[in-house]
C-alpha cells in the first residue's frame, strides 16, 4: 500500500507548477493600476491675449508646446469672457510665450477686447470662416 500512495502522489506534484514559475508569469501582467491609469489630454486652455500688429486679422502666434498640448495643427479657437469666439489660421513661433497668444490689435479693438485679456483656447474642428467672430 506504502507503494501505491507514492505513485498517485507523484502526478500530482508534476501538475503543480514551480514557485519560480508564478512569479515569472505574473511579472508579465501588468497591475490593475497601471490599466487604468490613462494621460488626460488637454483640451482648453486659459491664456493671456497679445496684441501683435505684424499679424493679419485671420491670423495667430502660438507657442509649439502649447499648440502640442492643445492638439493645434491649423486653425485654433479663442474664447473671451464667454461671449467673443474667433476662429484663426495658428502660427507656430518659439518666440511666444507658452501662457500667450498674439492676434491682431485691429481685429480685437472692433470687438472690444483689450490688450492682455485672459481667454480660452482650444482647437478648432468646425468650418467658420478664419478672423471673424462667431455667434456664441
Amino acid at each position: 500500500m506504502a507503494g501505491e500512495e507514492e505513485i498517485e502522489a507523484k502526478p500530482e506534484e508534476e501538475l503543480l507548477p514551480d514557485k519560480a514559475d508564478v512569479k515569472a508569469a505574473l511579472s508579465l501582467i501588468p497591475p490593475a493600476s497601471a490599466l487604468k491609469s490613462e494621460e488626460r489630454r488637454l483640451t482648453e486652455k486659459r491664456i493671456r491675449l497679445r496684441y501683435d500688429a505684424s499679424l493679419e486679422p485671420e491670423e495667430a502666434k502660438v507657442n509649439p508646446q502649447l499648440a502640442k498640448e492643445l492638439g493645434i495643427e491649423d486653425k485654433l479657437e479663442i474664447v473671451v469672457a464667454g461671449r467673443h469666439r474667433f476662429v484663426f489660421r495658428a502660427i507656430i513661433d518659439d518666440e511666444v510665450e507658452y501662457n500667450r497668444v498674439h492676434v491682431n490689435p485691429d481685429l480685437m479693438e472692433e470687438n472690444g477686447i483689450a490688450d492682455n485679456s485672459i481667454a480660452t483656447v482650444r482647437s478648432y474642428r468646425g468650418t467658420e470662416k478664419l478672423g471673424v467672430r462667431l455667434e456664441v
